[in-house]
């Protein structure tokens, strides 16, 4: 950070310095912020103001929740006024709500803190749409010290469907509210990227090594080969999607990922979480089959000779032939794989499906006896 004399006022000039600090939580926030540490006070100069030195300050570390799973905005800012910030954006990647609308940001202009939700900004370009929407916070939080005018983004064309929407919060002055189906899905996917389902593979051993050795048993069985030469290429399809529902389904249920909430004000929220639990599952058994599917077919080249395939098919094979019978025997080896999974731990299979974000969450909210509104005090969920 750097050591000109800070901003407390209004600007005299270019010796006066406007430090904004970055608080990231750990993982992609974090990554993004140091990213945008370096940036951000060219990009502050060019689209907000040049009267001012701009000195970006980023540190990272685990937003605290209050008993709700939501984030303490007032008792943040007041942790952050020691270090010489005179602005303070938050980013998270837990997914937060006003009612029952989710929202992407917010600010106050009381406490000089804005609040950035990185899942609604969706999968792709997330940098950017960071970078732009801490811009966009920032002339919120700035625009009368700084005498802003006009916008200097269009929230609409940058983030996709979203409106400004009043808080009922006397500590936050304005949500950036997603809007409609698209800002939904928008959030969905931000959600599921920050799941990354593709680490489920490493962290289910159990289930992947007993797909893999019933895959194997499978490729080097002549009635396996027969069966798959006789199947048309829809059946095999059908067998491969079913294996994958089952998968899915078996660890959804059996490690209890689903959630059922038992109050009304909580159902639209729990079925965004159950759809992104589900998509993560699906993508990661996904992976998990396609890895398989690649290290069966280099084993059954390896192992099976073509001439002997031949004799035991009644045909000539050919590279069609090894990989139907592959499809088929690790079809069958994900089904054997939910077998497997009943060998992990619950907390394992939820450290491989959910961020370390969303599990704090989900503790909090389970041990939580009141409903959270999604808008108390000095409060953002």
């Amino acid at each position: 950070m750097g050591t000109s004399t800070p901003w407390t006022g209004d600007v005299a000039g270019r010796d006066r310095v406007v430090v904004v600090g970055l608080l990231a939580d750990e993982g992609l926030p974090s990554r993004v912020a140091k990213a945008l540490a370096e940036e951000l006070p060219h990009v502050l100069h060019d689209r907000l103001s040049g009267e001012v030195a701009w000195d970006v300050d980023h540190r990272s570390e685990s937003l605290s929740l209050d008993e709700h799973g939501g984030i303490p905005l007032l008792d943040l800012a007041d942790e952050r006024r020691g270090l010489g910030w005179d602005v303070a954006i938050l980013l998270t990647d837990l997914p937060r709500r006003a009612g029952t609308q989710p929202i992407v940001s917010d600010y106050s202009l009381e406490l000089r803190i804005g609040l950035l939700s990185m899942p609604a900004l969706g999968a792709w370009q997330v940098r950017r749409r960071t970078r732009d929407l801490v811009v966009h916070l920032l002339r919120h939080l700035l625009e009368d010290r700084l005498s802003l005018h006009g916008n200097c983004i269009g929230v609409g064309r940058r983030f996709g469907s979203v409106r400004h929407i009043r808080s009922e919060s006397e500590h936050v002055d304005e949500h950036l509210a997603l809007d409609g189906v698209r800002g939904r899905a928008q959030l969905l996917a931000g959600m599921i990227l920050d799941n990354r389902p593709w680490r489920l593979v490493p962290h289910l051993a159990g289930a992947t090594a007993a797909a893999a050795a019933t895959a194997a048993y499978g490729v080097i069985t002549t009635t396996f080969w027969n069966i798959a030469d006789a199947l048309p290429p829809w059946r095999l399809g059908l067998i491969n999607a079913v294996a994958i529902a089952a998968l899915v389904t078996w660890l959804l249920l059996y490690n209890r990922l689903w959630e059922k909430p038992t109050q009304r004000s909580e159902r639209e929220k729990a079925v965004l979480y159950n759809v992104s639990t589900l998509v993560t599952l699906t993508i990661g058994v996904a992976c998990m089959y396609v890895i398989l599917y690649v290290v069966a077919l280099v084993a059954a080249f390896a192992v099976i000779d073509g001439s002997y395939l031949s004799s035991r098919l009644g045909h000539p094979s050919n590279l069609a032939s090894y990989a139907t019978i592959v499809w088929l025997a690790c079809s069958v080896g994900i089904v054997a794989g939910a077998l497997g999974s009943g060998f992990e731990s619950e907390e394992a299979v939820r450290k491989a499906t959910y961020s370390k974000r969303e599990r704090e969450r989900q503790r909090k909210s389970q041990g939580s006896d009141e409903s959270d509104d999604g808008d108390g005090p000095g409060r953002a969920s």
